[in-house]
């Protein structure tokens, strides 16, 4: 039943998108020429409901769905492990016109060529979980 729940829930999530055109690469193209204000108004309207969220969840002691409470751990206080990412994952999101998220609304919405991004995207997660041992964290 669970997984039914979370199916609509993602694919309801996929319609927002698309239908926000936060998957689109026209959009998305705009961003990165500071010619549009769209994504940045989409990026930080989440952003901000991202942070009350967390906020409600922290005071309010709110539980999951198994009755578990939900648990944010601190994360760890530093600059370059979060520029250097950062600027990794802006990198490869200019590069391919789309982030983890809208590749596969675009692929859901017919737009098969963005396969070969989700194929360069999971080989990119395999080879850091190889060496993300040797890296310094």
């Amino acid at each position: 039943m669970k997984s039914i729940v979370y199916l609509t829930i993602g694919t309801f999530f996929g319609m927002v998108m698309y239908k926000s055109e936060a998957a689109s690469w026209f959009r998305i193209y705009e961003m990165f020429h500071f010619q549009s204000i769209h994504m940045y108004g989409l990026m930080g309207s989440a952003l901000a409901v991202g942070i009350i969220a967390v906020q409600y969840i922290k005071r309010k002691n709110v539980k999951d769905s198994n009755g578990n409470p939900i648990v944010i751990a601190d994360k760890e206080k530093g600059v370059s492990q979060y520029l250097i990412g950062g600027i990794i994952f802006g990198l490869g999101w200019a590069l391919a016109g789309t982030c983890p998220g809208p590749m596969f609304v675009l692929a859901g919405a017919g737009y098969f060529p963005v396969l070969v991004v989700i194929i360069g995207a999971l080989l990119g997660t395999w080879f850091y979980g190889l060496i993300k041992d040797k890296l310094p964290h």
